[in-house]
């Protein structure tokens, strides 16, 4: 399979940059096709960071006028969807910092090794998240979260993004989110211990 995966990167990636290509000549319905194409990616991001529908509608519309203003910065060298991620990551980052909202908690050094050394800590999020109740706890949980936990939990495991296209959009190193996962991961399973007895 990893075999397959590099024609489709590059198919993808000639797709992106041809739609950017499209947007930035003002080709009809280029924009309209791209902001219906990462819409639902863009208000995941700030309604997870943000979490305030009026000022959720507002930044997303604020991502895009950014990223029209801005189309002819992307290189193609990361997919388009990493890019516009990355827009709204840090209109969102920029918000809750105008607002003194801490973006994530406070990190010891020792612990953060510690995480990374066992990323792997058997939690399984999917299996917590097998049915109705266990959904609706599961996703209070997340609620409970700093803005970029919840934000990178969600990314990872709910809309299953690898990683490296997790990085390319926060700017955070590779084993910072695995840090930040393992530490959510930890969090969501004490919380659903305690209301339901899920065992990892």
């Amino acid at each position: 399979m990893p075999g397959a995966d590099a024609p489709d990167r590059t198919a993808e990636r000639a797709a992106d940059r041809a739609l950017a290509q499209a947007v930035l000549a003002n080709a009809p319905g280029a924009f309209e096709r791209l902001v219906k194409q990462y819409q639902g990616l863009c208000f995941h991001i700030i309604q997870r960071m943000v979490r305030q529908p009026d000022d959720t509608r507002e930044l997303c519309q604020d991502t895009f006028l950014r990223v029209h203003r801005y189309l002819h910065q992307y290189r193609g060298e990361s997919s388009l969807q990493a890019w516009i991620g990355q827009v709204a990551y840090s209109v969102a980052k920029r918000h809750l910092e105008r607002k003194r909202i801490p973006v994530q908690e406070a990190a010891d050094p020792e612990e953060h090794q510690a995480l990374l050394d066992n990323v792997g800590d058997g939690f399984d999020l999917e299996r917590a998240n097998v049915d109705e109740e266990s959904s609706r706890l599961l996703h209070a949980a997340i609620e409970t979260l700093p803005p970029m936990q919840r934000t990178l939990l969600t990314l990872y495991h709910l809309d299953e993004l690898p990683i490296g296209e997790i990085a390319a959009m926060t700017g955070l190193a590779e084993g910072t989110i695995k840090s930040h996962l393992f530490r959510s991961r930890q969090r969501l399973r004490q919380v659903l211990e305690a209301k339901m007895g899920v065992v990892a």
